[in-house]
């Protein structure tokens, strides 16, 4: 009897676990497939798969499973994947799924087979799944590029005497360069993060050890990610054409190669001896399996059809006026998407799409920057186009400039600034969020100005000076 009571506890509990994690899965698979995320969440995937099958066919496994672990672990998912869902973010309801990883991994015993892995590690590796460059580069890109831009300017120092530095702007040698979203090294930190997380799923290491490690491995990344900077601003300096694609290319990857190299070659954490061998431990009385299982899967039905009620949602703000005509041409009000509408139905703010002949002018306005803005490149690459990165001007205002080109081989020249309603004005949406966070930017608003990529610089010019003039910017 004491057994069927234990397969229906972990038939009911595992139904449980799959009705919590179906939509975050769900959601995860898409990520990976829409390029607005450019995520690579798939390899981590392969590589975890990769390891548990080296580990399950090395030999069996020395000890027994916990089942009280395991259920503590559907308790903590399921409190994250409500807070997921009455939140309205996805990614945090996603955050639950490694837990669901760790599961798996206690379940078959990892961590005392013959090629022992840690299951812990393995589940925070699983996190690198989720598409966080984009998050992270919004959330504290602008602190990365700060710390980036001031290391940057004291390797220069000795070299260019004329150096001038100003927050992420340097000055040298009459070039002006900024150290903008793309170059706050995000990206570079979380591939460097993540091959410390494989590496501790094989080592195993003491917890603190760990950690340590971990710190010396965020500082070399952020020291590549300078170097990388001093090189592409150096050499801009020198009159060497670092944005050049290929030279672009090769020197990031060089600083990466300078940064890993280190971890890989020395990072070498004690090891934690394998567990003992134990009795099973059941921590649920044999009265209680029956009803707790009954109780979870009611929780995960519950879970998964609770309402959304979302913190962030912008307060009502009011539409741009934009102009009935400029340059000549006169306004074309564009319809926004169906899932655009829907978008800002749910959560506040408020945009506007304009066509003046071949030119365009969309604004977004929000207060809560964090839920509505984004680079050009989300919407681009999920439309399908190419998106290139083609720096930043600081006249008449802070402007990204982005190069894409439509499916249909049309190309089109993005231009666009963020700008609070106290004055605030910035390329980077990481700064406009990180204002946002502390506080002292409350309502923002982006500017795009499309145009023809054919279009007579000259002309470009007067209708980005016009719009601006239109916007009282």
């Amino acid at each position: 009897m004491e057994q069927t009571h234990d397969k229906f506890l972990w038939i009911g509990l595992t139904t449980a676990s799959v009705m919590l994690a179906f939509e975050p899965l769900r959601w995860l698979v898409t990520s990976w497939r829409d390029p607005s995320y450019q995520s690579y969440g798939a390899v981590y995937c392969i590589v975890l798969l990769g390891l548990i099958g080296l580990s399950v066919k090395s030999g069996p496994a020395r000890g027994t499973s916990v089942a009280g672990r395991v259920f503590m672990l559907f308790l903590v998912a399921a409190v994250i994947r409500l807070a997921g869902q009455f939140l309205a973010i996805n990614i945090l309801s996603a955050l639950a799924l490694s837990l669901d990883v760790f599961a798996i991994a206690a379940v078959l015993r990892l961590e005392s087979r013959k090629i022992a892995l840690s299951p812990e590690w393995m589940a925070i590796f699983f996190l690198f799944a989720l598409p966080l460059a984009p998050i992270l580069q919004r959330v504290a890109g602008f602190p990365l590029q700060m710390i980036s831009a001031e290391i940057a300017c004291q390797m220069m120092s000795p070299v260019f005497a004329d150096l001038i530095c100003e927050g992420v702007r340097l000055q040298l040698n009459g070039v002006d360069v900024m150290v903008d979203l793309p170059c706050s090294g995000a990206t570079g930190l979380l591939l460097l993060v993540s091959l410390w997380t494989f590496l501790n799923i094989i080592y195993r290491p003491y917890f603190m050890r760990a950690i340590l490690g971990g710190v010396i491995i965020v500082g070399l990344s952020i020291i590549g990610n300078a170097l990388r900077i001093s090189l592409l601003a150096g050499g801009l300096g020198l009159g060497v054409d670092t944005m050049e694609p290929m030279l672009h290319s090769a020197i990031g990857l060089f600083t990466l190669v300078f940064t890993a190299a280190p971890v890989l070659m020395f990072y070498r954490p004690q090891t934690k001896p394998l567990p003992q061998i134990r009795k099973p431990v059941t921590n649920l009385p044999k009265a209680l399996r029956v009803p707790v299982t009954v109780m979870a899967l009611l929780a995960a039905l519950a879970i998964v059809n609770a309402p959304k009620r979302p913190m962030d949602l912008s307060a009502p703000v009011s539409p741009a006026r934009l102009p009935m005509q400029l340059l000549g041409a006169r306004a074309n009000p564009i319809a926004l998407s169906p899932t655009e509408q829907q978008y800002f139905t749910a959560y506040g703010g408020h945009a506007q799409k304009v066509q003046y002949g071949p030119m365009g002018i969309n604004v977004v306005r929000t207060t809560s920057p964090l839920r509505h803005l984004h680079s050009p490149e989300a919407c681009l690459l999920g439309m399908g186009f190419s998106v290139k990165f083609q720096g930043t001007t600081y006249d008449p205002l802070p402007t990204s400039v982005y190069e894409a080109t439509s499916p249909d081989g049309q190309i089109w020249t993005v231009a666009v600034s963020f700008v609070s309603a106290d004055g605030q004005q910035t390329a980077s949406v990481g700064e406009a969020v990180w204002s946002w966070l502390n506080g002292s930017s409350r309502s923002w608003q982006s500017i795009q100005r499309v145009t023809l990529k054919s279009l007579p610089e000259q002309d470009r010019i007067s209708f980005e000076n016009a719009a601006l003039a239109a916007l009282d910017l």
